[in-house]
C-alpha cells in the first residue's frame, strides 16, 4: 500500500498513527507529496487534491483520513480502534469528529494567517476558528478523565489535534486552561506511534 502524505499534515499523521498502532506500518510505502505544488500529480489519485490519500494493494485510491483510518483498522486482527457496534462506537466517532473539528478550525486559521495577504485577512474568521477550538478543548478537558488507558480512534484524533496546535500555534498556550487534557497528552505523546510520526518541517 502507498500513503501519500505531507510531513506536517495532521490528517496524514492520524493515518500514520493508526497504521503504527495496528501493526500495519511496515506494509505502507510513505510517499511525501506537496499538495500545493502546481505540478503535483496528486489529483490523479485524489480529485480533491488533498493528502492523505491511500493507494490500496488492489490499486484503489481511498480518501480522506476517516476513510483511510477505518480501512486500515479493517486489515488487522487485534483490538479494533473503531468499536464495531453499540455505544462505544458512537462515543469514539463523536470524539474523533470533535478532534477533526479542531484540526479543520486550526488549519483554516493558519491558512488565513499565513497564505492570505495581510490586508485581506478577515479577523472575524480567525476569531471564529479560535473560539471553536477552545470550546472543543473545553469538552475534552471535561471528558478526558474518562478515557482511561484507551487509545482508540477518538483518542488518536485528540492527540494528533493537540500536537498540531503545538506545531502551529505554540504561542497560544492551550494547556493553561486545560490541565487535565495537558496531563493526558503528556503521556499520549510518548507512545511510539506518536513519536515516530511527529511532524517535520
Amino acid at each position: 500500500m502507498k500513503l501519500r502524505y505531507s510531513t506536517t499534515s495532521p490528517y496524514a499523521r492520524k493515518c500514520w498513527v493508526v497504521a503504527a498502532e495496528t501493526g500495519l506500518e511496515s506494509r505502507l510505502d510513505f510517499v511525501v507529496t506537496n499538495a500545493w505544488s502546481p505540478e503535483t500529480d496528486l489529483p490523479n489519485d485524489n480529485p480533491l487534491g488533498k493528502v492523505p490519500c491511500l493507494i490500496t494493494e488492489g490499486g484503489e485510491a481511498l480518501f480522506d483520513s476517516p476513510v483511510i483510518c477505518e480501512y486500515l483498522d479493517s486489515l488487522h486482527d487485534g483490538q479494533k480502534l473503531f468499536p464495531p457496534v453499540g455505544g462505544a462506537r458512537w462515543e469514539q466517532l463523536r470524539l474523533a469528529a470533535l478532534a477533526d473539528g479542531i484540526l479543520d478550525a486550526a488549519v483554516g486559521k493558519r491558512i488565513e494567517l499565513t497564505m492570505r495577504p495581510e490586508d485581506k485577512r478577515w479577523s472575524d474568521w480567525t476569531d471564529r476558528q479560535t473560539r471553536a477550538i477552545v470550546r472543543a478543548l473545553d469538552v475534552m478537558e471535561e471528558e478526558c478523565a474518562g478515557w482511561g488507558r484507551d487509545f482508540l480512534i477518538g483518542q488518536i484524533g485528540a492527540a494528533v489535534a493537540l500536537g498540531y496546535l503545538d506545531l502551529r500555534f505554540k504561542a497560544e498556550d492551550w494547556r493553561a486552561a486545560h490541565p487535565n487534557l495537558a496531563k493526558w497528552y503528556a503521556e499520549a505523546a510518548k507512545r511510539p506511534s506518536m513519536v515516530k510520526s511527529e511532524p517535520r518541517e
